[in-house]
């Protein structure tokens, strides 16, 4: 049985009442749907208090999915001091998106924090989920509304994520990515 790909599930809001929570548990659902992943939470709120427990599951993370809204077409403060309290964990591992907002679904946010990773040798894949005006993609339960475009979408993603999520484990651990320019 192939290694399971421990996917680091990031919150990009620490708002209160955030939509976030939305759509991370509908992206949480949908990668469970596909077995190969072993998902592990990770929400900017515990950096404060239980920062050397985010940096541990940061570093065993072999991928990273960044569910990221937009605000005033940007990210938001707590997910950059999450990303910036890391540095080596980050390092030679895949990373892919969901985002929400308004009329651009977060796609703003999106190719600024592509700048961002690229500085921390992340590799952001090119696929991405998004939500233009989320909060009418979403009923009252939390379940997205026609579902069959983002499932797909959701779908390729994961399988690109896999494929860089097992090359790129294998490279770190064939030669480490700490010790190529030491």
């Amino acid at each position: 049985m192939p290694q399971k790909i421990k996917l680091a599930l990031i919150y990009g809001s620490a708002r209160e009442g955030r939509f976030c929570d939305t759509v991370v548990d509908w992206a949480a659902t949908e990668i469970r749907g596909h077995q190969q992943f072993d998902i592990r939470l990770i929400d900017p709120r515990e950096l404060a208090s239980n920062r050397a427990d985010v940096t541990r599951r940061l570093g065993e993370a072999d991928a990273f999915i960044v569910v990221t809204p937009e605000y005033n077409h940007g990210y938001t403060a707590d997910l950059k001091a999450l990303i910036d309290a890391h540095s080596k964990e980050w390092q030679a591992k895949p990373l892919a998106f969901v985002s929400y907002g308004g009329i651009s679904g977060g796609l703003r946010a999106v190719e600024q924090l592509r700048l961002v990773f690229a500085e921390l040798h992340v590799v952001a894949i090119r696929d991405t989920v998004s939500f233009a005006f989320a909060s009418r993609r979403f009923d009252a339960s939390g379940a997205l509304i026609e579902p069959r475009d983002a499932r797909k979408a959701m779908s390729l993603l994961l399988a690109r994520l896999q494929w860089w999520a097992i090359t790129l484990r294998e490279a770190r651990t064939n030669s480490p990515f700490l010790e190529v320019a030491a």
